[in-house]
C-alpha cells in the first residue's frame, strides 16, 4: 500500500529521475516542523513509502536536500534544499508532490 504521501524528483537538467535525495516529511507542530517520516529517492526518482497511510487535515512540507545531491555529482547549484509547504484537506485523501528540479531553478505541482 502507497503512503498517503509521495513524490517525484526529476532532474530536468540532465532529463533523467533524480535518485538519491533524502526527503523528510514534516508536520507543523506548536513547537515548529516535526519530521514524521523520512526516505531517499530510488532508481525513478519516487519515494512511495513517506510516512503513514494515513495522515490528519493540517499543513505538512516536504524538505529535499537537494545541495547535498548536486555536491556529490560534482554539480553547482543554487538550492541547498528546497522546502515544499502544502495543505492536506482530505484525511485518507493521496497526496502525490512532484518536484521537476535543475541547479538553478525548480517547479511543483500537486500529482496525482
Amino acid at each position: 500500500m502507497k503512503s498517503q504521501i509521495t513524490t517525484h524528483v526529476l532532474d530536468t537538467a540532465a532529463g533523467r529521475p533524480a535518485q538519491g535525495i533524502q526527503v523528510s516529511l514534516q508536520t507543523e507542530g506548536e513547537t515548529g516542523w516535526q519530521e514524521i517520516a523520512a526516505g531517499t529517492t530510488d532508481a525513478d526518482g519516487r519515494v512511495t513509502e513517506l510516512g503513514p497511510d494515513r495522515l490528519e487535515v493540517g499543513t505538512y512540507r516536504i524538505e529535499f536536500a537537494t545541495g547535498a545531491w548536486f555536491e556529490a555529482s560534482g554539480t553547482p547549484s543554487f538550492f541547498p534544499s528546497i522546502s515544499l509547504t502544502f495543505n492536506v484537506t482530505a484525511s485518507g485523501e493521496h497526496y502525490h508532490v512532484p518536484l521537476l528540479l535543475s541547479p538553478f531553478a525548480y517547479s511543483t505541482y500537486r500529482g496525482s
